[in-house]
């Protein structure tokens, strides 16, 4: 790669890892739903308008939007709501590699190798440590909710290999429309009309960045980068890049919100992001040239999804 494209990979991984931090600052402002469901809306508006129409079917838009945006950005918010540090669910969330390399397995008949097989077993070995390291420092129900919003972006990455969307970006806005009228109705019902108006109503200027950078800057302009230099490069090529999303999410969590880091979430660390580099190994030619089955989530998603983490 040239150095300018490292320096955006590193860029983007680096806007992604800090997002978990803003999320949590964001958090502070408004109900986790509410808040995933403002992400959506400002990310979609008024960007739908200007990439042109949908470039693959509505079904697969629609499942994607319902397991990235409504699934799994609800339960990663409601988890870190629930008490989930921001550093911890940066790393928690990379095990979504594992469940997508299992439903591959199931679904699209991709049967892991032995190096594969061994890099599942590693990470599941340290979503192990940090669990134990979560039991000891607090409650686990958050813990269990980021998994689960894990799972579910394995579930819509294999949905977007099902879909092999020509354009990342264009790919990306369409599903941002998918999850905002369901997560506000979520909210109405979950969280409750009285907590909603009042976030609404006490919004600040913290807010508004909180949300522009979750939207633009992580969703738009992460993705779009992203699906930039996978149309450039191999995603073999790209993909190591996204494994420093929780480096820069747990250091950034540490400096910013001052989240101590333990030697077992360090060890679970070591084990997360070295299980995960060997359960993505370098990707067919067809998978390469999609983006999908090359790495890591990004929140984060559409035909970047399985070599990013979100954000």
């Amino acid at each position: 790669m040239r150095p300018v494209h490292t320096a955006l990979a590193v860029l983007v991984a680096a806007v992604w890892g800090v997002n978990f931090v803003v999320i949590e600052i964001g958090l502070g402002h408004f109900p986790p739903l509410l808040l995933s469901a403002l992400r959506f809306l400002v990310a979609a508006l008024p960007a739908v308008f200007f990439v042109g129409r949908p470039k693959v079917a509505w079904k697969w838009i629609l499942g994607v939007g319902a397991a990235l945006g409504i699934a799994k950005f609800g339960l990663l918010f409601t988890g870190m709501a629930a008490g989930m540090p921001a550093g911890l669910s940066s790393l928690v969330l990379q095990i979504q590699a594992v469940f997508t390399a299992v439903l591959a397995a199931v679904v699209l008949r991709e049967r892991p190798g032995r190096v594969r097989l061994l890099g599942m077993g590693v990470a599941l070995a340290g979503i192990g440590v940090a669990a134990a390291d979560r039991g000891i420092s607090g409650p686990v129900t958050g813990f269990v909710l980021v998994v689960a919003a894990a799972a579910c972006w394995g579930v819509s990455n294999v949905l977007t290999r099902k879909a092999s969307p020509p354009d990342a970006l264009n790919f990306m806005v369409w599903v941002c429309t998918v999850p905002v009228l369901p997560l506000f109705a979520l909210s109405l019902l979950l969280e409750g009309p009285e907590r909603d108006l009042a976030a609404l109503r006490a919004l600040d200027w913290s807010g508004v960045a909180v949300i522009g950078y979750v939207a633009w800057i992580s969703t738009v302009f992460g993705f779009g980068a992203w699906g930039y230099l996978l149309r450039r490069y191999p995603a073999s090529s790209v993909a190591p890049f996204s494994l420093l999303v929780p480096v820069f999410g747990m250091s950034s969590a540490a400096l910013v919100l001052g989240e101590s880091v333990s030697g077992l979430r360090w060890l679970a660390a070591v084990l997360l992001v070295g299980g995960v580099a060997l359960t993505t190994p370098a990707p067919a030619r067809a998978a390469n040239r999609t983006g999908v089955g090359s790495g890591v989530s990004a929140g984060s998603a559409p035909a970047t999804a399985a070599a990013s983490p979100a954000r």
